[in-house]
């Protein structure tokens, strides 16, 4: 665990890492991959807040851990949401946010992973919200 000195951050700052290991574990990445695991968490979070409503992108932001609440947040636009995306546009938000990694399984697997990983932290009620957002093709890709 990382000592800040600072209780709230130390909790985030673990729970941020246990997502990331998550992800790191799902695809058999060491750790000096961490920018790999980093970035496929940003770009799925992204893709999903921009998918979603302002309120419901609000919701679901509550329940992340603080340190991943920001990078969840960090560049949105509320002005421009929710964007229109299926299954292929939602993928190619994703894509064009990540540096060109090979992975395992596509991205619908990343997708899924990423989804599990977070999920840890988001109440059944709210994430059942979530889903009810996506168009079915997408809702599918989630846990």
């Amino acid at each position: 665990m990382v000592e800040t000195g600072y209780q709230s951050f130390d909790t985030t700052v673990d729970k941020t890492n246990r997502i990331l290991r998550q992800i790191e574990d799902a695809y058999g990445w060491p750790k000096e991959r961490r920018n790999q695991s980093y970035a496929a968490l940003r770009a799925v979070l992204h893709a999903l807040r921009d998918r979603l409503t302002v309120d419901e992108t609000a919701h679901f932001a509550a329940q992340l851990p603080m340190l991943v609440r920001g990078l969840y947040y960090d560049g949105w636009d509320p002005s421009r949401v929710p964007k229109k995306m299926h299954r292929d546009d939602f993928l190619d938000q994703i894509r064009g946010e990540m540096p060109p990694y090979e992975v395992e399984g596509g991205l619908d697997g990343l997708v899924r992973t990423v989804a599990q990983a977070i999920r840890l932290y988001v109440s059944d009620g709210e994430w059942e919200d979530v889903k009810a957002e996506m168009p079915k093709d997408l809702a599918t890709m989630l846990p």
